[in-house]
């Protein structure tokens, strides 16, 4: 007997194995956010002096020695930091959770694995994005332009995470108009 009837280990393994990728993405990215919250906690005046270090070198040519520019694109930078130690907790969470229904509705395998991957994916990149956005900033002058040097990654992954996010919606949703419950 080879022990696949509903409920038991092998057929929980079936249908958790096409998830198995995105939902590591999904995990990776909450180690993520607490390996920030770790870095944060333990150097957080060692981050701080690098992004000065960093204005410093642009002050002349970038800052025009605006020494209240400098401060008030520094404190931003820290914010984008804390922004993605946030969106990593929140979107690593969200990503387990949603994955977790995609499973629980028995949704096909093709299917789950492509949600799951844009959840995944999606929710470690927008947070990469942030800490990433962060440590431009000071070189760039602006947040602004740090954000904008990093469009070809906030704007996938962000898409990923609201595609994948809908598609569970969508599930979700059909899964509430049939007769019967699924099985």
């Amino acid at each position: 007997m080879t022990n696949t009837f509903p409920g038991s280990p092998r057929y929980a393994a079936a249908w958790l194995r096409p998830v198995l990728p995105g939902l590591l993405l999904a995990v990776l990215t909450l180690l993520f956010r607490s390996g920030l919250g770790v870095v944060f906690g333990l150097n957080e005046d060692a981050i701080k002096s690098r992004l000065t270090a960093s204005a410093e070198v642009a002050r002349v040519a970038v800052y025009q020695n605006d020494d209240a520019r400098i401060k008030a694109v520094l404190d931003k930078s820290w914010v984008y930091m804390q922004r993605a130690h946030l969106h990593a907790g929140g979107l690593g969470t969200t990503a387990v959770a949603l994955i977790a229904i995609v499973v629980l509705l028995g949704t096909a395998p093709g299917a789950s694995a492509a949600i799951s991957l844009a959840l995944g994916a999606g929710g470690l990149g927008y947070s990469v994005f942030w800490l990433w956005a962060g440590f431009r900033a000071p070189a760039l002058g602006s947040t602004g332009a740090a954000k904008e040097t990093l469009s070809w990654l906030a704007i996938p992954s962000s898409g990923l995470v609201v595609a994948g996010t809908l598609a569970v919606a969508v599930l979700l949703a059909l899964a509430l108009s049939r007769r019967h419950p699924v099985p």
